[in-house]
């Protein structure tokens, strides 16, 4: 799984408060690439609350 997050990102903190162990959010959310392997459904869970469609699966 490849996860990233677009331009569009609000920095709300939705994604780090559904999958805090994949995100982080400074200026932008910030995906940490090597804790996704085991935590593909927080993941998809957080890119489902994105208010504005930022978090890209792939």
């Amino acid at each position: 799984m490849k996860v990233t997050v677009n331009d569009s990102c609000i920095a709300c903190g939705a994604c780090e408060s559904v999958c805090d162990v994949v995100f982080s959010v400074e200026d932008k959310a910030v995906v940490d690439e090597g804790a996704i392997a085991g935590n593909e459904d927080c993941v998809k869970e957080a890119a489902d609350c994105c208010p504005v469609n930022a978090i890209e699966i792939a």
